[in-house]
């Protein structure tokens, strides 16, 4: 086919032309404006008739061939149906273009296809169009061939073909649908959105939260996890809802962080294997195994799933490696691979030690600016989430997206890695706990920490994370799971350090201190004694460690009943304290608080009150009015006040201590707590049980909601609680 008339002219003798003869002649069929002659004679006339009208090579109702197909045992979410009505709905409420946005394997195909098919089948679109948009060159492809296709004109290049497309969709009464799924690039759609009429509509799914989304005339939906109970609706319907079989669905669920693509990837491989959800959980929550070995191999994928779940999000890692700053989204995706996937604090991701970890790892200057700049590069890319406005600004990340970046360090990364997450982690956890939330988070991410990575912690010494976390845990009242934490982490590091390591006698310290906290004092008693037979073979009797050690035994000693023995023993580690230490040191004003309390214990309150008002002078000029030891000696300057008699002091002392504990540790901290339920007690004893009574309750329903109703000082307030209602019964 020609783009140009083929034309032939007859000489002629004479100039113009003869009555009945034709000068000049043009054969064939004229397919462009454009007219080639070799000689012409005479006049040029041009017809009035130029070349045939291009003709549609497809007629409407059509649709492309390639949509997905629906997804085995399909779940049906309320995201769909919100997004059919927003399309359907009428002038001005409707919606000209819809993005499904989220991270990869959430169901985004599977939502724009339900929408496709169910406005095909009802008969709402005249034209609808499907068109994987991963790059600008298959979006200009498609186009360009659906602009021949539904034009019928095919001259230009494909831009311009495409171009053509978009124009056919502006100008077109049909009823249209375009579909762009899997855009990667907003910038691949640049003068390639189909166009905003009364007749189309735009679907398009990606994995990028990018401004560029948004426009007016659109609308974003952020494309989550299944329900637990879709979840497990999903597993019983690919099992054919055996029971034998799908009896742990919901642990598996859980387990899989409710992503769809996960829960269909797991339930071919258990299917193909025939495994129960119960044995499958087994293997995938071994730590042993790589996510890829527990996912089907590449040709037992389900639902014509291109990749396996281990695979899944490697692209977004590169596109968002490649964001500026270049380079730094990625060594930050590991060090939150690291970290709790329900919400690590963002200050700890601008901590040094993780500014020195991306400089190390993709070099160059690197301050805090930049690092929050790749935590954007990230959420970009729908790997992360997080809302920098946010009062308490935190970042979440998918768990299997953590196990799937785990399983891909290099061999030298991960100790190290691990190492400098822990110290940012002790970087941001604050000396005092002001902030009970913030306190709380930190323990999750430590936990998490210390769960998936361990050994890197106690490779040759305990880090003192492994430490903070345990005795953190034990300061906010959860004293039986500070208990549990120790005993079970003695046996790991008993192994890794040797059971003489000092590191690992401090893990058995801890697990007797607060098996004494938790109530158990002969038990704690028994440990200690242990633990400081050891230290005085292996450290000496004047190591700090030994002294600690005899300071909770005399301490518990006191508890058991035998005061005159801890006072005996507090007033020889006095005198050792201030010769090793010094007389102001921290650990020897601790030891003289408890000297103190134990001589009110033996007998002795005034000289108690006197020894404690001695130290409250001290520990304010050392440590400060408002820290929390110096304040937990004005709880006990107030206690023996009340022990003394004067119970409208021991009331007036304790209130003002209240304010102050309120402002400085908040209103859920365990010394708060105390100090609510001394109040209460001494306004009993000043003879108010009355007011006792409905301070202790209120109390009592405090301590049950944040410590458990089980915590010994749960049971203290109930015990109070009984006594001062029978006092008040009893008046």
């Amino acid at each position: 086919m020609t783009d140009r008339w083929s034309a032939a002219s007859r000489p002629e003798r004479r100039r113009g032309r003869r009555d009945g003869v034709v000068a000049n002649t043009a054969r064939g069929t004229p397919r462009a404006p454009v007219l080639q002659a070799g000689v012409i004679h005479g006049d040029v006339v041009q017809s009035a008739h130029g070349p045939p009208a291009p003709h549609p090579e497809v007629g409407l109702p059509f649709r492309t061939a390639r949509l997905p197909p629906r997804a085995e045992a399909f779940q049906h979410r309320s995201i769909g149906a919100e997004l059919s009505e927003a399309l359907a709905a009428p002038p001005p409420a409707r919606l000209h273009t819809a993005v499904l946005s989220g991270l990869g394997g959430v169901g985004k195909t599977q939502l724009a296809a339900e929408h496709a098919e169910r406005a095909w089948s009802r008969g709402e679109v005249d034209l609808l169009v499907w068109i994987t948009a991963a790059s600008r060159e298959e979006v200009v492809t498609d186009y360009a061939r659906l602009g021949a296709e539904l034009t019928g004109v095919h001259r230009g290049s494909e831009e311009v073909c495409a171009h053509r497309f978009l124009d056919w969709l502006a100008t077109t009464p049909a009823r249209w649908l375009v579909v762009l799924d899997d855009v990667r690039r907003p910038s691949d759609l640049h003068d390639l959105w189909p166009p905003e009429t009364p007749t189309g509509q735009t679907v398009v799914t990606t994995r990028r939260r990018d401004a560029a989304l948004r426009h007016a005339g659109s609308r974003v939906w952020d494309v989550g996890l299944f329900h637990p109970r879709e979840s497990v609706a999903y597993l019983q319907r690919k099992l054919a809802a055996d029971a034998r079989r799908t009896g742990a669905a919901a642990d598996l669920a859980h387990a899989l962080g409710h992503l769809p693509l996960a829960l269909a990837q797991a339930a071919a491989y258990l299917a193909d294997r025939h495994l129960t959800c119960a044995e499958y959980l087994a293997r995938f929550t071994d730590r042993q195994r790589t996510l890829a070995s527990v996912l089907p191999e590449q040709a037992a994928l389900p639902d014509r799933h291109r990749t396996t779940v281990a695979a899944t999000w490697s692209l977004s890692v590169e596109l968002a490696d490649r964001l500026e700053p270049a380079g730094l989204a990625a060594p930050l995706l590991a060090a939150l691979a690291l970290l709790d996937p329900n919400g690590v604090p963002l200050d700890v991701l601008t901590t040094p030690p993780v500014l020195a970890h991306l400089r190390h790892v993709g070099g160059g200057a690197v301050d805090a600016e930049r690092a929050r700049d790749a935590l954007t590069c990230l959420h970009r890319l729908s790997l992360v989430t997080f809302d920098p406005a946010s009062p308490r600004a935190s970042v979440r990340v998918h768990a299997l997206v953590q196990r799937a970046v785990r399983d891909e360090y290099p061999a030298d990364l991960g100790d190290t890695l691990a190492r400098a997450v822990a110290d940012a982690l002790l970087h941001a956890w604050p000396a005092v706990e002001h902030d009970a939330a913030l306190a709380k988070t930190l323990r999750a991410n430590a936990s998490t920490l210390i769960d998936v990575a361990g050994p890197a912690l106690w490779s040759s010494e305990c880090h003192h994370l492994v430490f903070r976390h345990g005795n953190s845990l034990g300061d906010s009242g959860q004293v039986t799971a500070a208990h549990t934490y120790y005993r079970a982490l003695h046996p790991a590091v008993a192994h890794r350090l040797g059971r003489d390591h000092p590191d690992a006698m401090a893990v058995r310290y801890y697990t007797a201190y607060w098996q004494g906290e938790a109530g158990d004092t002969a038990g704690a008693l028994r440990g200690l004694e242990e633990v400081l037979r050891d230290q005085r073979r292996v450290v000496g009797h004047e190591h700090p460690s030994t002294l600690r050690t005899r300071h909770n035994i005399a301490r518990r000693q006191g508890a058991a009943g035998r005061p005159a023995q801890a006072v005996a023993e507090f007033e020889e580690l006095v005198a050792l304290r201030s010769r090793l230490l010094g007389p102001d040191h921290p650990l020897t004003l601790t030891s003289r608080h408890e000297l103190a309390y134990w001589r009110g214990e033996a007998g002795d309150p005034a000289g108690a009150m006197a020894a404690l008002e001695a130290l409250l002078t001290d520990r304010s000029r050392v440590l400060g009015a408002d820290h929390p030891e110096t304040l937990t000696t004005r709880a006990n300057i107030a206690f023996w006040r009340g022990r003394a008699g004067d119970h409208a002091g021991a009331v007036a002392a304790l209130e003002a201590l209240l304010d102050d504990h309120l402002r400085v540790l908040g209103a859920e901290h365990p010394h708060t707590f105390t100090t609510r339920h001394n109040i209460a007690y001494s306004r009993g004893d000043a003879g108010d049980p009355t007011a006792a009574v409905t301070a202790l309750e209120q109390l009592l329903q405090d301590r049950s909601r944040v410590l458990g109703a089980e915590h010994p000082h749960t049971v203290t307030t109930r015990r109070a609680l009984a006594r001062w209602r029978w006092v008040l019964r009893s008046s």
